[in-house]
């Protein structure tokens, strides 16, 4: 049965696609995750970021595969910049899942940092995804924004709401999977009624960067989410196609 995100606790929205690649990857008994992104990915301050939260979840859930996680986070960077890394910090790690964490620098960052543009960021997105297809047999996996206050203010709110439409429809024309982080923070806030004091990390005066408490939820919605899709996989695999009739 498909989790209801307005229900305690929240949980994420499923993903539409199978992990069928994935799922194969872990049956033969190994299995590589590659990480890309900015800050929630490399990590900010003495926070453990989510992708070394997530792996100990997953090897829990399938002890009987080797699986591992190369972290290819860098803070700060977004879309065009991570698509110049693709070759080396991607590609040549033969993934069977890729994790790609977008958007939030081209909504957050002021212009004295130069960030990308929006047609910049989203254009580098669908060209990392067609590469990523072309290039790979892997999985992906989109991750949009986290629900913070930094990207909520009136100058940033319409960007970042836009931004999150993007990317899922994005995802939607490359049939590749988001987490979808925006939804699942705003769940935590509005439905469980978790204050951003919780769920930003004290430390940081923009109010940007998840707390180490909405860090490790967010790794556990990722690893139900991923457990979700490997079973879809599965059960996709298991049911023999219907035999055409005659018209």
């Amino acid at each position: 049965m498909d989790s209801d995100p307005s229900l305690i606790p929240v949980e994420p929205i499923p993903f539409e696609h199978g992990l069928t690649h994935f799922a194969q990857s872990l049956t033969r008994g190994r299995a590589k995750i590659v990480a890309i992104g900015s800050s929630s990915t490399a990590g900010h301050g003495n926070i453990k970021p989510y992708p070394e939260r997530l792996l100990p979840f997953l090897q829990a859930e399938y002890p009987n595969a080797r699986m591992t996680m190369v972290n290819q986070g860098i803070g700060g960077q977004e879309a065009p910049i991570e698509l110049q890394r693709f070759d080396t910090d991607v590609i040549a790690e033969k993934p069977d899942l890729v994790i790609w964490q977008v958007g939030t620098n081209a909504v957050w960052q002021s212009p004295d940092q130069n960030p990308p543009s929006f047609n910049e960021t989203t254009g580098a997105i669908r060209d990392g995804l067609v590469k990523l297809r072309d290039e790979t047999e892997a999985n992906v996996i989109l991750m949009d924004l986290q629900y913070v206050p930094a990207v909520l203010t009136p100058a940033k709110k319409d960007k970042a709401i836009a931004m999150v439409e993007a990317i899922s429809k994005l995802a939607q024309d490359a049939s590749v999977n988001v987490f979808r982080r925006f939804a699942f923070m705003k769940g935590l806030f509005g439905v469980e009624q978790v204050s951003f004091d919780r769920m930003v990390d004290p430390t940081d005066d923009h109010r940007l960067h998840d707390s180490d408490w909405a860090t490790h939820r967010v790794a556990w919605a990722m690893k139900l989410a991923i457990v979700s899709g490997v079973k879809k996989a599965r059960s996709s695999a298991a049911v023999p196609s219907r035999p055409s009739q005659a018209s």
